[in-house]
């Protein structure tokens, strides 16, 4: 568990990230939202609020894509790298110091005979997982 700082904080508040990616997910942004609040409620003391938490997250899901990773001799793809990217703004009511807004991405590759729809399930929450880590550290950890 990572040394979070919450030291005058009581309350969080998460807002729905909607997604605007060229590829919506349809559950994608109902599963991140959910992702980042279970995060500050097994990780934090902070009450959960609807709006005007101590320190607050908003933002919307901007990229979802897969693209070649390793081309092979003939010009095939052998891999390739499924991204996502979510813009945050965290806004801290009693250290405006450390608001910030950002652009998180992960990815992850996958064997190119396989197709996205197959690995999607399997990778999404993989993903997730990782800029939720990222995006907590960034607010809390200060790294």
């Amino acid at each position: 568990m990572n040394a979070a700082s919450t030291e005058g904080l009581t309350s969080v508040s998460v807002a729905y990230f909607p997604n605007r990616a060229d590829i919506v997910n349809p559950t994608l942004s109902q599963e991140f939202t959910e992702m980042l609040k279970d995060k500050f409620i097994s990780q934090t003391r902070l009450e959960m609020v609807p709006s005007g938490g101590d320190i607050s997250f908003e933002g919307e899901v901007i990229g979802y894509s897969t693209d070649p990773a390793a081309i092979t001799r003939n010009e095939t793809a052998a891999l390739n790298r499924f991204t996502i990217q979510i813009k945050v703004k965290f806004t801290n009511k009693s250290d405006p110091s450390k608001d910030f807004e950002s652009t998180f991405r992960h990815f992850s590759e996958y064997d190119s005979q396989q197709s996205l729809d197959a690995v999607e399930g399997q990778l999404v929450p993989e993903i997730l997982e990782k800029i939720v880590e990222d995006i907590f550290n960034r607010a809390l950890v200060n790294w």
